[in-house]
């Protein structure tokens, strides 16, 4: 649904709070490699403070257990990884949220260049889980991804 894999992201799903968001995280050879290379062993996730029981590349059909600490509670996340892409250009994968996650729905990391300079696009479909009391936190919980999206795009600067 977030198709990390086209440069262009076509409108729909409209069951789903749609977000797509990009920053330059940097220019030249070394900070592609080295982006296309982190992205991809979940680096966006653990150098925004979350906590990842994977430590191998990603890989299609992946379950992972994401962790975030929040006012001293432990907030777990299962996701399943849906797509990866790795071309010359971009790099990045997309999961889909599992029973137990906060909300419902996917999302994608994606880096990609552009001439010299390296962007990360962060795209999200977030709809409320179907299950209490996330369902009834949502709102607090778009609060709290909007905060989360932007330390995501300094993750790697």
């Amino acid at each position: 649904m977030t198709s990390p894999d086209l440069h262009r992201w076509p409108p729909g799903h409209g069951t789903h709070r749609r977000s797509e968001v990009t920053a330059v995280v940097g220019y030249g050879e070394a900070v592609w490699q080295r982006v296309a290379s982190e992205v991809l062993l979940w680096k966006v996730k653990t150098a925004s403070g979350f906590a990842v029981d994977s430590t191998g590349p990603v890989s299609p059909g992946d379950r992972v257990t994401v962790t975030a600490g929040l006012l001293g509670l432990t907030i777990v996340e299962p996701v399943q990884v849906v797509a990866v892409v790795q071309e010359p250009n971009r790099s990045g994968f997309s999961y889909r949220t599992l029973p137990g996650h906060p909300v419902h729905g996917e999302e994608a990391f994606i880096v990609h260049r552009h001439g010299d300079e390296v962007r990360l696009t962060i795209r999200s479909l977030t709809g409320a889980a179907s299950r209490h009391p996330w369902r009834g936190l949502f709102p607090l919980l778009l609060v709290a991804q909007r905060i989360v999206r932007r330390r995501y795009l300094r993750a790697f600067r």
